[in-house]
């Protein structure tokens, strides 16, 4: 039996991927420790952003922790875009975009990138999209083995397709699959690579 712990999670929309809330100025935000009674030293290993969802990876085991974050692990996404992506927006998203990081311009490496058929059945987002009347959208699948600040967002608007809704779907060889928004399951280890 491992002396660690191991942890995956679909973190809800309108959650921090933390335990403590370190902001000044809004002190009601809803944590990781409001789902489930966690390990004291339980660290989320990456993040997502607060309005955004899906797989998140959680370990008492700081090497598991750099082991997840490695440059081999894809991650992938899938992303509710405003409007029909076009084919020429999917190829620029799979040969590296122009994006900001840190008030500088970053080419993104290649990554893959596809338009999904149908909408995934993700359960209904806590908080609404929008509605039909402001026009269409779709679905594509972003896969990753880099993780800048928002990148996923700032790619889709490169290209002229703002993320309305980004689902975390895949880990390495670790899905979602099942679980609904705020289940976590414990697990014996992670299946990266």
């Amino acid at each position: 039996m491992s002396k660690y712990q191991h942890f995956k999670i679909y973190k809800p929309y309108g959650y921090l991927s933390q335990f403590i809330n370190n902001q000044t100025t809004r002190k009601n935000k809803k944590l990781l420790g409001d789902l489930y009674n966690f390990p004291d030293d339980t660290m989320a290993i990456g993040r997502l952003d607060e309005d955004s969802e899906g797989l998140l990876l959680l370990t008492t085991s700081g090497m598991m922790s750099e082991d997840v974050r490695s440059k081999e692990v894809e991650k992938e996404y899938y992303v509710q875009v405003d409007g029909i992506i076009n084919e020429q927006a999917i190829a620029l998203l799979n040969n590296g975009v122009e994006i900001g990081i840190n008030g500088k311009k970053y080419l993104t490496k290649p990554c893959k990138a596809f338009k999904l058929d149908k909408a995934p059945g993700f359960p209904q987002r806590s908080k609404k999209i929008r509605d039909e009347r402001h026009g269409p959208t779709c679905w594509v699948s972003i896969t990753l083995t880099e993780g800048k600040f928002r990148q996923v967002k700032k790619m889709t608007a490169a290209v002229g397709y703002p993320t309305l809704r980004l689902v975390r779907i895949r880990i390495g060889n670790e899905f979602l699959n099942n679980l609904q928004s705020g289940d976590v399951l414990e697990v014996g280890s992670f299946k990266l690579i």
